[in-house]
């Protein structure tokens, strides 16, 4: 067993704890803390956070050993640990706790590697893997049962391809990335041209490029680039179920929800969050830190630190606007049509003017 895991074993003192997040203890800093868990579910040796008033009913019922919260709490007569962000101190106590990824030993014998692939040190292939010619992987990777690495395919260092990702020839990825279950890598972008009434298909000739520390939600696609390459920039996080077509770039550090969907050759700044099923149009430019909107519609380019919703998309205080017309529109057009009504009355009897 590691030295971590013994540790996990054991748990953290509340004390060793705050000292990882830079915090101050309230109460018992020697109490041992072997897990983490929401307020409601937390038990006896679990520590849990606050950061909402909405939660004051959990918060009294709670069983939990410690709380992360912002501030000191009379409510709640456990031990605490004062954090400048509860949510955020949560993420890093979650990480003592979370288990590792499984580790096949080794390369099995029922996995497929090609002789003239490269292959790291301490790496984990699991059964029914596939690496292609030239494919190159690094040091500590893991690769999940199903997963297909194509041809002159390079991977970094501890990124980990969950079961049945897909990586098409000739694409790039970086160390410490994560690609969840049935995602496929560098499938052909979608480009056709009309001849009279056939679609006459475009060579996808181009790759995707995935760098450092990013994390592909579930079954996501992302397309190659007809030419050059479809970009997406360090430490990008995206949901399941991500539609990303071809050329497109996503710079860093930016996040999209479940079920959304870019188009080709569309460009995506840095810390963007795009919202759920929110769909980007081709060729459009998201600048630097703007935010999508839930299920918006978005066709035009959307400037540096823009807050859009809606479809087609527009400010977002405008939508809110808007969208709480939608429902008194009916109400609306009836009493438009009464005052046209009086209003044709009235010129009858005195004549237009």
């Amino acid at each position: 067993m590691s030295g971590k895991v013994e540790q996990e074993a054991l748990g953290f003192t509340l004390k060793e704890i705050a000292e990882r997040l830079a915090g101050e203890v309230i109460g018992d800093g020697e109490i041992r803390i072997n897990g983490i868990n929401s307020l409601a579910d937390a038990t006896e040796g679990e520590i849990s956070f606050f950061t909402s008033p909405r939660y004051k009913d959990q918060l009294i019922q709670t069983k939990a050993s410690a709380l992360l919260v912002p501030r000191r709490l009379d409510l709640f007569s456990g031990s605490q640990v004062i954090v400048s962000n509860p949510a955020l101190a949560y993420a890093r106590v979650a990480e003592l706790f979370a288990l590792p990824p499984a580790r096949y030993p080794g390369i099995s014998d029922r996995a497929f590697v090609q002789q003239s692939a490269s292959v790291g040190n301490n790496v984990s292939v699991y059964p029914s893997v596939y690496v292609g010619d030239r494919a190159e992987i690094g040091d500590e990777v893991i690769l999940f049962p199903g997963v297909f690495v194509g041809d002159r395919v390079r991977i970094g260092k501890r990124t980990v391809l969950s079961p049945n990702v897909t990586v098409m020839h000739d694409c790039i990825i970086g160390n410490d990335v994560v690609i969840h279950a049935g995602c496929v890598i560098g499938a052909d972008g979608f480009g056709f041209v009309r001849d009279g009434g056939a679609n006459v298909k475009i060579p996808q000739l181009g790759f995707v490029q995935i760098d450092d520390q990013v994390e592909i939600g579930a079954n996501s696609c992302i397309d190659r680039a007809a030419f050059g390459k479809t970009w997406i920039r360090s430490g990008v996080k995206t949901d399941n179920l991500v539609q990303i077509a071809h050329n497109v770039v996503i710079g860093e550090d930016t996040v999209i929800v479940a079920q959304a969907a870019v188009g080709g050759s569309a460009r995506i700044g840095k810390q963007v969050v795009i919202g759920g099923q929110a769909a980007v149009s081709d060729h459009v430019e998201i600048s630097d830190r703007a935010m999508i909107g839930s299920q918006s519609g978005v066709p035009k380019s959307v400037p540096r630190g823009g807050v859009v919703s809606g479809t087609p998309a527009m400010a977002h205080r405008l939508w809110l606007k808007t969208s709480s017309l939608i429902t008194r529109l009916p109400d609306l057009v009836d009493r438009l049509r009464d005052l046209e009504k009086r209003l044709a009355e009235l010129e009858k009897v005195f004549g237009k003017r």
